[in-house]
């Protein structure tokens, strides 16, 4: 996944962890840089004794570092979607441009968005009318 994906979308990305700005050029530099053309094209943020971290429950003060999370955060500053791995498990960018898609389309027309959506996919119209019958008009996707 392209970072313009998200560009496209509107979003703005951050990183952030306890790693000094020094340790961030380094890496971006000698790692990042080669993984991805120019290296990282967002800010990557320092969070010097977890303090972010712990506000957000990703700090193990333990180790002294910021496990991976990942927070989904609408323009009213409100967390709609996190996410929280361990080292050994990486992300899945398509499930990551899924959930921004489905919380952005219900924001712009109040429909909610069922278990499996893909864009353009069936949504729900809250209603009293629904309640108690969504059985009747969705079925979760088949596999």
């Amino acid at each position: 996944m392209g970072y313009d994906k998200l560009q496209n979308l509107d979003v703005e990305v951050l990183s952030i962890s306890v790693d000094s700005v020094f340790s961030h050029k380094v890496w971006n530099e000698t790692e990042l840089s080669k993984m991805v053309d120019g290296g990282i094209p967002f800010p990557m943020l320092t969070d010097r004794g977890g303090k972010i971290g712990t506000l957000y429950g990703v700090y193990d003060e333990d180790a002294g570092v910021n496990v991976r999370g990942r927070f989904l955060i609408d323009p009213d500053g409100i967390i709609q979607a996190a996410e929280i791995l361990s080292p050994p498990v990486g992300r899945n960018p398509e499930e990551l441009l899924r959930q921004i898609k489905a919380y952005q389309h219900n924001r712009a027309t109040g429909e909610v968005i069922p278990s499996g959506w893909q864009e353009g996919g069936k949504t729900l119209k809250p209603s009293p009318a629904l309640a108690g019958k969504v059985w009747e008009v969705w079925q979760p996707p088949k596999k």
